[in-house]
C-alpha cells in the first residue's frame, strides 16, 4: 500500500531520499494527463515495458495516445482568453492592471485562490483592497465562461445565474435560495418559498438552475482535453460511489519472458545499465499502481466528508483539511498536498479538481467555513437593532463557540461588501 512510501515522511525523522524514492514522490503527485504522458516515454526507452492488451477495458474508439501530443502553445489558454477579454475592454491603467494581476491568481477551474489582502500586497503599486474587490465583481465576474473569477461554490453559482437569460420569478427565487443559511435541506427550503406564494413547479425550476451551473467553470476552456480525472462519482438512491476511472489509461506490463533471457545473460555478462532497466521498470508498475490505491483512498474519504454537498444541497460543504485528512489516513500533509496536486474528479456537477472539495474551518473551537462564517455575520447585521461593531459581533459569536478574532469578522464583512457599522 501507499503507506509504505508515506512512512519515508515522518516529520521528525531526517532522511536521505534515494533516487527511487525521490521519483515515487513524484510520480505521486502526476495528474492523470502527465502519468499517460510518462507511461509512454516510459515504454519507448525501457524495452522490458510493454502496452497490456485486455479484453477487460472497453477503450473508446476514437481514442488515441496520439491525441494528446499536439502543441499546447497553438492553443489559447483561459488565461490567455481572458487577458483578451480585459484588452478589449475601455479601462483606465489602474483597472487594466488591478484586472491582469487577479488573472494571474486564478486556478485552472477558474477560482481565485489568493486573498485579496495577498494580491495587494504582491503588486508593484499601491491599491487598497477595496479596488481589486471592485475589479474582481465589475469586470473579472463578467468575463466569459460564466463563473470565472469565484471565490466560492456559491459564488460561482451566483454569477452564473445573474447571466442567465431566467424568468424574473425563477431568478429570484435562485438568488433567494443562494442567500439561504446552509443547514437549511432543500425540503425546508420548498416549504419556505410555498409559503412565500411560489408553486412547486417555479421552486423545481429555480433548483434544477441551481444544479446545473458549473463549479469549476474554467475548465469548459479549450484546454478542458488535458484535464483527465482521475475519479468519477456515481449516485444511486441516496447512495455514493467513487470509482477509479479505467479508460483511457494505458496499462503496462513487464515483458517476463525478455526479463527471464537478460538475466541468463547478466549472470554470464553484467551490465549496470541493462539491471538498472530492469528495476526502474519494476518500480514503474509497483509505484503506479501505489499512486493509484492512494487517490482512491483520499478521493473516496473526501466524497465520504462532502456527502451532504455532492447528494443533497448543492450548497452545503463542510470543513475539511488537509491535516483532517492526514489524521485520518495517517499519510504526511505533505503526502496529502502532493495527492490533491492536479487531481481531478468527474461528478454530477461537471469535472472539478479534487482539492476544491477542501474548505478549511475559519475557528479553530467550531468548524465553520468562510461561507458559512459570512451567513452567520450577514445574519447578526440583518436583525441587529442598532448598528453593532465587529467586535461586537465576534464577541456574540465566540459566545457561541466560535473562538474568532475582530479582524476575522472585519475580513469577511468586507467580502460581503457590508459597510462598517459607522456607516451602516
Amino acid at each position: 500500500m501507499a503507506i509504505s512510501l508515506i512512512k519515508e515522511f515522518k516529520q521528525k525523522q531526517k532522511i536521505s531520499l534515494t533516487p527511487l524514492l525521490k521519483k515515487s514522490i513524484d510520480l505521486l503527485q502526476l495528474s492523470r494527463y502527465e502519468l499517460i504522458q510518462k507511461i509512454d516515454r516510459e515504454i519507448e526507452v525501457n524495452p522490458f515495458l510493454e502496452k497490456e492488451l485486455t479484453d477487460e477495458i472497453e477503450y473508446d474508439e476514437n481514442y488515441n495516445d496520439s491525441d494528446f501530443d499536439f502543441n499546447l502553445a497553438a492553443v489559447e489558454t483561459l488565461r490567455d482568453s481572458l487577458i483578451n477579454q480585459v484588452n478589449d475592454l475601455n479601462l483606465n491603467e489602474n483597472e487594466k492592471i488591478i484586472s491582469l494581476n487577479i488573472i494571474d491568481c486564478l486556478d485552472e477551474s477558474g477560482q481565485l485562490i489568493d486573498e485579496l489582502e495577498d494580491i495587494a500586497e504582491m503588486m508593484k503599486k499601491e491599491v487598497s483592497t477595496f479596488e481589486i474587490n471592485e475589479v474582481l465583481v465589475n469586470i473579472i465576474q463578467d468575463l466569459e465562461p460564466a463563473g470565472i473569477g469565484f471565490r466560492s461554490f456559491k459564488e460561482c453559482i451566483k454569477i452564473q445565474i445573474k447571466k442567465k437569460n431566467l424568468n424574473k420569478n425563477i431568478k429570484s427565487i435562485c438568488l433567494e435560495i443562494l442567500d439561504q443559511n446552509q443547514s437549511e435541506s432543500l425540503d425546508e427550503i420548498v416549504i419556505q418559498f410555498s409559503k412565500k406564494g411560489y408553486s412547486n413547479s417555479q421552486i423545481d425550476k429555480a433548483m434544477n438552475e441551481i444544479k446545473s451551473c458549473d463549479l469549476s467553470p474554467g475548465l469548459n476552456f479549450e484546454n478542458i482535453n488535458y484535464i483527465i480525472p482521475d475519479l468519477k462519482i456515481e449516485l444511486k438512491d441516496q447512495s455514493l460511489n467513487v470509482e477509479f476511472i479505467n479508460d483511457t489509461f494505458q496499462k503496462i506490463k513487464i515483458d517476463e519472458d525478455l526479463i527471464e533471457k537478460t538475466n541468463f545473460q547478466l549472470k554470464k555478462n553484467p551490465n549496470k545499465q541493462i539491471s538498472e532497466k530492469i528495476q526502474n521498470a519494476k518500480w514503474l508498475l509497483s509505484s503506479i499502481k501505489k499512486r493509484n490505491d492512494t487517490v482512491m483512498q483520499v478521493g473516496e474519504l473526501i466524497c465520504k466528508r462532502q456527502i451532504s454537498f455532492l447528494q443533497d444541497n448543492p450548497l452545503k460543504i463542510n470543513p475539511l483539511s488537509n491535516k483532517n485528512l492526514s489524521d485520518e489516513l495517517g499519510f504526511h500533509p505533505s503526502t496529502i498536498s502532493r495527492i490533491l496536486r492536479s487531481k481531478y474528479i468527474d461528478t454530477p456537477k461537471g469535472i472539478i479538481p479534487l482539492k476544491s472539495l477542501l474548505v478549511s474551518s475559519v475557528s479553530r473551537t467550531r468548524d465553520v467555513t468562510p461561507i458559512q462564517l459570512m451567513q452567520l455575520i450577514k445574519s447578526i447585521i440583518e436583525n441587529e437593532k442598532k448598528p453593532k461593531s465587529d467586535n461586537k459581533i465576534a464577541l456574540e459569536l465566540n459566545k457561541r463557540g466560535f473562538n474568532l478574532a475582530r479582524r476575522t469578522i472585519t475580513k469577511y464583512r468586507k467580502k460581503l461588501n457590508i459597510p462598517s457599522s459607522r456607516n451602516r
